[in-house]
């Protein structure tokens, strides 16, 4: 790890750098939109969902039930920005439900 620019780095800040020094974001975002639909979903629609995947900025989703993805198809648009906002930015642009 390079030379910290300030010794007074809390471990958030410390962790961060980390992340952004070895080009972990991606990975990271990967992990935290797994978390979001996990939280914004619930126990109902996570005991359905067999994967969530992110590939730029397209998050793919399988659902074991063709009506819960019917169902949740209606309300994608609704989904996504209920996702950047749990995120705190705009990373997923399209949902694909499989």
């Amino acid at each position: 790890m390079a030379k910290r620019k300030n010794d007074n780095l809390n471990m958030g800040e410390a962790l961060q750098e980390f992340i952004k020094e070895n080009q972990l974001q991606k990975g990271m975002d990967k992990v935290d939109v797994r978390e979001a639909w996990s939280n914004l979903m619930g126990n109902g629609v996570s005991n359905y969902t067999t994967a969530v995947e992110l590939r730029s900025d397209t998050l793919f989703v399988s659902l074991s039930s063709s009506v819960l993805r019917e169902e949740l198809s209606l309300g994608k648009s609704k989904i996504i920005t209920m996702l950047n906002e749990e995120l705190g930015r705009d990373l997923v642009k399209k949902l694909v439900l499989r």
